[in-house]
Protein backbone atom coordinates (compact mmCIF):
# COMPACT_ATOMS: atom_id res chain seq x y z
CA UNK A 1 0.00 0.00 0.00
CA UNK A 2 1.73 3.34 -0.60
CA UNK A 3 0.62 6.17 1.00
CA UNK A 4 0.93 9.19 -0.62
CA UNK A 5 3.15 12.07 -0.02
CA UNK A 6 0.74 14.72 0.36
CA UNK A 7 -0.44 12.80 3.36
CA UNK A 8 2.74 12.81 4.74
CA UNK A 9 3.32 16.33 4.48
CA UNK A 10 1.24 17.48 7.54
CA UNK A 11 3.48 14.70 9.66
CA UNK A 12 6.62 16.50 7.80
CA UNK A 13 5.28 20.01 9.18
CA UNK A 14 4.75 18.71 12.66
CA UNK A 15 8.07 17.46 13.24
CA UNK A 16 10.09 20.22 11.90
CA UNK A 17 7.67 22.99 13.95
CA UNK A 18 7.96 21.20 17.10
CA UNK A 19 11.51 20.79 16.30
CA UNK A 20 12.24 24.67 15.64
CA UNK A 21 10.20 25.54 18.24
CA UNK A 22 11.66 23.40 21.07
CA UNK A 23 12.87 24.42 24.25
CA UNK A 24 16.67 24.29 24.54
CA UNK A 25 17.34 20.91 26.22
CA UNK A 26 21.41 21.41 27.43
CA UNK A 27 22.64 24.37 29.27
CA UNK A 28 24.84 24.81 25.96
CA UNK A 29 22.12 25.10 24.04
CA UNK A 30 20.54 27.94 26.57
CA UNK A 31 23.99 29.26 26.03
CA UNK A 32 23.55 29.25 22.45
CA UNK A 33 20.20 30.62 22.65
CA UNK A 34 21.69 33.34 23.94
CA UNK A 35 24.66 34.46 21.39
CA UNK A 36 27.16 33.37 23.53
CA UNK A 37 29.77 30.46 22.95
CA UNK A 38 28.82 26.80 24.43
CA UNK A 39 32.92 26.73 25.54
CA UNK A 40 32.01 28.75 28.61
CA UNK A 41 31.33 25.64 30.33
CA UNK A 42 33.77 22.77 30.75
CA UNK A 43 32.92 19.13 30.19
CA UNK A 44 31.49 17.26 32.43
CA UNK A 45 28.13 18.80 33.60
CA UNK A 46 25.84 16.05 35.89
CA UNK A 47 23.01 18.23 35.88
CA UNK A 48 21.72 21.43 35.55
CA UNK A 49 18.16 23.68 36.08
CA UNK A 50 17.31 27.10 34.33
CA UNK A 51 14.11 29.33 35.80
CA UNK A 52 12.19 30.09 32.88
CA UNK A 53 10.82 33.33 34.47
CA UNK A 54 14.36 34.37 35.81
CA UNK A 55 17.02 32.91 33.75
CA UNK A 56 18.66 32.25 36.69
CA UNK A 57 20.39 29.10 35.83
CA UNK A 58 22.98 26.24 38.11
CA UNK A 59 24.86 23.50 36.88
CA UNK A 60 26.57 21.11 38.90
CA UNK A 61 29.88 19.46 37.99
CA UNK A 62 31.26 16.28 38.98
CA UNK A 63 33.85 17.71 40.61
CA UNK A 64 35.66 21.51 40.67
CA UNK A 65 38.12 21.39 37.79
CA UNK A 66 40.53 23.95 35.65
CA UNK A 67 39.98 24.38 32.15
CA UNK A 68 43.06 26.09 30.37
CA UNK A 69 42.48 28.46 27.56
CA UNK A 70 44.76 31.68 26.63
CA UNK A 71 43.77 32.26 30.15
CA UNK A 72 43.43 29.29 32.92
CA UNK A 73 39.68 29.17 34.41
CA UNK A 74 38.64 27.38 37.56
CA UNK A 75 35.13 26.16 38.14
CA UNK A 76 33.46 25.35 41.34
CA UNK A 77 31.25 22.29 41.79
CA UNK A 78 28.63 24.41 41.61
CA UNK A 79 27.94 27.43 39.07
CA UNK A 80 25.14 29.38 38.66
CA UNK A 81 24.59 32.64 36.92
CA UNK A 82 21.70 34.88 34.98
CA UNK A 83 21.35 34.24 31.16
CA UNK A 84 20.29 37.22 29.25
CA UNK A 85 20.63 37.77 25.21
CA UNK A 86 24.84 37.66 25.32
CA UNK A 87 25.74 37.93 28.92
CA UNK A 88 26.19 35.97 31.64
CA UNK A 89 25.60 37.98 35.00
CA UNK A 90 26.31 37.40 38.85
CA UNK A 91 28.32 35.09 37.79
CA UNK A 92 29.15 32.30 40.84
CA UNK A 93 31.89 29.55 40.64
CA UNK A 94 34.38 31.04 38.25
CA UNK A 95 37.26 32.43 38.32
CA UNK A 96 40.54 33.33 36.22
CA UNK A 97 43.92 32.90 37.13
CA UNK A 98 45.59 36.36 36.42
CA UNK A 99 49.60 36.18 37.71
CA UNK A 100 49.46 33.72 40.76
CA UNK A 101 46.46 35.15 42.28
CA UNK A 102 42.67 33.28 41.10
CA UNK A 103 39.85 36.50 40.79
CA UNK A 104 36.22 35.55 40.64
CA UNK A 105 34.71 36.08 37.53
CA UNK A 106 31.33 38.36 37.95
CA UNK A 107 30.26 39.11 34.58
CA UNK A 108 30.84 37.42 30.84
CA UNK A 109 29.14 39.54 28.58
CA UNK A 110 29.72 39.77 24.26
CA UNK A 111 28.80 43.82 23.70
CA UNK A 112 29.49 42.93 19.37
CA UNK A 113 29.06 39.33 18.81
CA UNK A 114 30.70 40.94 14.64
CA UNK A 115 33.94 41.77 16.70
CA UNK A 116 35.18 38.27 17.74
CA UNK A 117 35.48 39.41 21.63
CA UNK A 118 34.35 38.30 24.78
CA UNK A 119 34.64 40.01 27.55
CA UNK A 120 35.19 38.87 31.23
CA UNK A 121 34.36 41.02 34.13
CA UNK A 122 36.80 40.58 37.16
CA UNK A 123 35.79 43.08 39.27
CA UNK A 124 39.02 44.69 38.95
CA UNK A 125 39.31 44.93 35.21
CA UNK A 126 37.72 43.84 32.27
CA UNK A 127 39.29 41.12 30.43
CA UNK A 128 38.91 40.65 26.84
CA UNK A 129 39.18 37.68 24.54
CA UNK A 130 38.72 35.90 21.22
CA UNK A 131 35.29 34.17 21.06
CA UNK A 132 36.84 31.00 19.23
CA UNK A 133 38.60 30.38 22.25
CA UNK A 134 35.37 29.18 23.62
CA UNK A 135 33.48 27.44 20.53
CA UNK A 136 33.58 23.86 22.32
CA UNK A 137 33.35 22.42 25.65
CA UNK A 138 37.17 21.48 27.01
CA UNK A 139 37.91 19.04 29.63
CA UNK A 140 38.61 20.42 32.54
CA UNK A 141 41.11 18.49 34.75
CA UNK A 142 40.67 18.04 38.80
CA UNK A 143 41.26 21.23 40.99
CA UNK A 144 43.95 20.38 43.65
CA UNK A 145 43.50 23.12 45.70
CA UNK A 146 46.60 23.42 48.05
CA UNK A 147 49.24 25.96 47.59
CA UNK A 148 47.15 27.98 45.26
CA UNK A 149 45.95 31.80 46.39
CA UNK A 150 42.64 33.02 45.49
CA UNK A 151 40.33 36.65 46.00
CA UNK A 152 36.94 35.51 47.15
CA UNK A 153 34.56 37.28 46.00
CA UNK A 154 32.42 39.30 48.61
CA UNK A 155 29.13 38.45 48.91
Amino acid sequence: MRIPFLSLFPALFLTFFLTAHSPPSSIYDHLKHNGLPIGLLPKGISDFSIDPNTNRFHVNLTHPCNSEFEIQLHYDFNISGVLSFGKIANLSGVSQQELFLWFPVINIRVDDPTSGLINFDVGVVDKQFSLSLFEIPRDCTAFDPKGSLSISQSS
